[in-house]
């Protein structure tokens, strides 16, 4: 059973009104030192191994969603630009497949290679493997010049000639990309901050496409490694006419978000655990509710690549693009790993 993002792991805990947050906190937090312990004594016993082609990897700090996937197809499209032969590389969560395995659109499904290398795989040759570094060894067999590998900072199997952490920086009120900086599972972090930092060769913030810039409360935390930023903009304009929406992604909300700033006629909104598999019973439930309202149904490209086929001609999958605001920026990190 999958288990929704916990809003409260986003928000700064800085008075008494948050009720039972901190009791929640400080009795979780001993669990927290735990994996933090094993997480920093994994990376620092491991021998990375080299696949034979360099590695870049978009990673995070914190659990949930930052725009990760978007910001690997960006980079993938931009090596490819410079005549590169480019393939990516994903563990391939919520997918029954341990692989090394390349992802087949036509004969592949979310439930056997994970719903985002199903979404790439319509652009880019992508492998799924539980085991990282073989997964990068066969893409480099298979004509790799570079490989792009969504997620792994944390993950210390492979080589990386480049290792960029991407940070959400929407930050509304008391809603913050670290929450209070607490790691999982009393907090979003995987490992303390300047922790993950130390290790990062540049920092991506994600930006909603209505945000002028990064916070500057955000920008100061990020010192050390140097720092870009790229706005998530929508591809097309939301569905026309009245819609109900769903997501089932790190943080469903900023999807619904999204969807009214780009000013969809938004009814109604669902949201379900990442990665969520949507039987029958729920999408009839979806169906029923848009119903109610004459509308339509609207979802991520992610969550639309795990619907059953028969449904896919019922729902509208909304495309975003990350793009970055200095370009030339991120070629001179490409460069330095040789791309």
């Amino acid at each position: 059973m999958k288990l929704a993002t916990p809003r409260w792991w986003y928000t700064r805990d800085r008075s008494a009104r948050k009720g039972a947050m901190p009791t929640t906190r400080a009795l979780l937090t001993p669990l927290s030192w735990i994996w933090a312990a094993v997480t920093a004594r994994r990376i620092a016993r491991t021998v990375p191994a080299d696949p034979g082609a360099p590695v870049i990897c978009v990673g995070n700090l914190t659990v949930g969603g930052v725009g990760k996937t978007p910001v690997v197809r960006a980079l993938a499209q931009r090596i490819a630009a410079k005549g590169q032969a480019v393939h990516l590389l994903s563990r391939g969560y919520g997918g029954r497949l341990k692989g090394p395995v390349r992802v087949d659109p036509a004969i592949h499904t979310a439930a056997d290679v994970g719903d985002e290398p199903l979404m790439l795989a319509a652009d880019f040759p992508v492998w799924v493997a539980r085991d990282r570094a073989a997964g990068a060894q066969a893409a480099a067999a298979a004509g790799a010049q570079a490989i792009v590998m969504d997620d792994g900072h944390q993950n210390p199997s492979v080589k990386k000639a480049l290792s960029l952490v991407v940070v959400d920086g929407e930050t509304r009120g008391d809603d913050w990309p670290f929450g209070d900086g607490r790691v999982f599972p009393a907090g979003p972090m995987r490992e303390p901050l300047a922790v993950g930092l130390a290790r990062a060769d540049a920092v991506v913030v994600m930006l909603p496409d209505d945000a002028a810039g990064a916070d500057p409360e955000l920008v100061a935390l990020l010192a050390g490694p140097p720092l870009l930023t790229a706005h998530l903009k929508p591809v097309a304009p939301p569905p026309a006419g009245p819609q109900v929406g769903f997501a089932g992604i790190g943080k469903p909300w900023k999807v619904e978000r999204a969807l009214k700033a780009a000013g969809c006629d938004l009814k109604d909104f669902a949201d379900f655990p990442d990665h969520a598999a949507y039987d029958a019973a729920t999408l009839k439930a979806l169906a029923d509710r848009a119903a109610v309202f004459g509308a339509g149904l609207v979802t991520t490209e992610k969550d639309w690549a795990r619907l059953p086929e028969a449904w896919r001609a019922r729902v509208t999958p909304w495309p975003v693009a990350a793009v970055f605001d200095d370009p030339a920026a991120l070629d001179a990190l490409l460069a330095k790993a040789g791309l």
